[in-house]
C-alpha cells in the first residue's frame, strides 16, 4: 500500500484473513474473540502502523473519554500533586486529561474553558483563579449537563461537587497553636478573599482571636498573591513597624509567602521563633527545608485530585450522582515544627 496512506481496519483484516467486524471487536477488547485472536489483532496493527480514530470513535459513542482540567497556575507543588492524583485515577479507567493553567487570570481561565467546550471534554476539574467574580463563563457545561468538579478553590454552585477541607478550622487550630505559645500579636498573610479558601483561613484566624480575647489588628490583616516576592515584601512591613508595634507570631495562608518572610526577617537578624513566631498552609516540602521548620497545615493535593477524578468519572459512568453531594470535605492536619515553638512543646 503507498507509504503515506493510513492503515484501516480492513488492511488487518485481508494481513490476517479475518472478517473487518472481528477486527474491530479485537481491538476493542471485546470478550467474544478469544485472547488469542485478540493478541493477533493487536501485535498485527503495531506492526502495520494502524493508528485508532478516536475522534470519529467518540462522535459515535458520544464520549471522548477526555477530562478537561483546569488550575491556577502548574509551579505550584500542590498544584502538581492534585494532578498526579488526578492521573493516576484517569489512567486506570481509560481517560486522558487536558491540562490547562488560568495562570490567576479570569480571562485566561474563560479562554481555556471554552477550549476544552470546543474540545468535547466528558467533564471538567476546575480550581478557579485568583480574581475569578463570577462562573458564567462555565454556563456552556452546566446547559449541555457536562459534568463539573471543583476542588480547593470553589464557588457556590448548585449543579456541581466541590472537594475541600475545612479552611476555617485548620486556620483556628493554627492560631490557637500561635496562642497557646503565647503569642498575642498575630499577623495574617492572606490571599484574595474572593476565593473561599482565603476568606474562610482569615475567619478561622479571626474566630480564634475573638474566642481568646485578642483584638483584631487591621494591619496585621495584609492581603496579597502570597507569592515568593509578596514573602518578602511583607517582612519589608513589618521590619518597618517600630519594635514594640511589631508582631510576634505570622501565620500565613501558603508555605511559600511564610518561607520568604522567615528569610527576610532572618537575613535582618531577627530570630525565630524567637523573636516572631511563623505558621504555613500546605505541607510544601519548602516547609521541610527552611530552617527552622515551618509549622503548616498537611491535606495532600493527591488526594484531593484522587477524590476529584474519582467523583467525576463514577458520574459519568453512571455508578454515582455528583448533584447528590455538593461538597466533598477531606481531612487536614496540623504539622507543628520548630518555626512556632516558642515554649517547649511536647506531644
Amino acid at each position: 500500500m503507498p507509504e503515506d496512506r493510513e492503515v484501516t481496519i480492513y488492511d488487518i483484516a485481508k494481513y490476517l484473513n479475518l472478517s473487518a467486524a472481528t477486527v474491530s471487536r479485537g481491538l476493542n477488547d471485546n470478550p467474544m474473540i478469544s485472547k488469542t485472536t485478540r493478541k493477533k489483532i493487536v501485535d498485527a496493527a503495531k506492526s502495520l502502523g494502524y493508528q485508532s480514530n478516536t475522534f470519529a470513535s467518540s462522535l459515535r459513542s458520544k464520549q471522548t473519554h477526555t477530562l478537561g482540567v483546569l488550575v491556577p497556575r502548574l509551579n505550584s507543588h500542590f498544584m502538581s500533586s492534585v494532578l498526579a492524583g488526578m492521573e493516576d485515577v484517569a489512567n486506570r479507567h481509560g481517560y486522558n486529561l487536558i491540562i490547562a493553567q488560568s495562570l490567576e487570570d479570569v480571562e485566561k481561565e474563560k479562554l481555556n474553558a471554552a477550549t476544552m467546550f470546543n474540545k468535547r471534554v466528558d467533564g471538567l476539574l476546575i480550581s478557579l483563579s485568583y480574581n475569578t467574580k463570577e462562573i458564567t463563563h462555565l454556563d456552556p457545561f452546566f446547559q449541555r449537563k457536562i459534568p463539573v468538579v471543583f476542588f480547593d478553590r470553589v464557588p457556590p454552585h448548585n449543579e456541581s461537587t466541590s472537594i475541600v477541607i475545612n479552611n476555617f478550622s485548620a486556620a483556628y487550630a493554627i492560631t490557637k497553636h500561635l496562642i497557646e505559645q503565647g503569642c498575642s500579636r498575630i499577623m495574617h498573610l492572606g490571599g484574595n478573599v474572593l476565593r473561599n479558601v482565603y476568606q474562610e483561613r482569615l475567619n478561622g484566624y479571626q474566630q480564634a482571636l475573638r474566642d481568646y480575647n485578642l483584638p483584631f489588628i487591621e494591619q496585621f490583616h495584609l492581603t496579597s498573591t502570597l507569592s515568593e516576592q509578596a514573602g518578602t515584601d511583607a517582612a519589608r512591613y513589618i521590619l518597618d513597624l517600630p519594635p514594640e508595634e511589631r508582631p510576634d507570631a505570622v501565620f500565613s495562608a501558603n508555605d511559600t509567602a511564610a518561607v520568604y518572610c522567615m528569610l527576610a526577617l532572618k537575613a535582618e537578624g531577627l530570630r525565630i521563633p524567637e523573636d516572631v513566631a511563623f505558621a504555613g498552609f500546605n505541607n510544601d516540602p519548602i516547609s521541610r527545608v527552611i530552617e527552622p521548620n515551618l509549622t503548616t497545615i498537611d491535606y495532600p493535593g493527591d488526594i484531593v485530585g484522587n477524590t476529584a477524578a474519582t467523583n467525576i468519572i463514577n458520574h459519568l459512568k453512571g455508578l454515582s450522582n455528583l448533584y447528590t453531594t455538593n461538597s466533598i470535605t477531606l481531612r487536614a492536619d496540623l504539622v507543628i515544627r520548630a518555626s512556632s515553638l516558642k515554649t517547649n512543646y511536647k506531644n
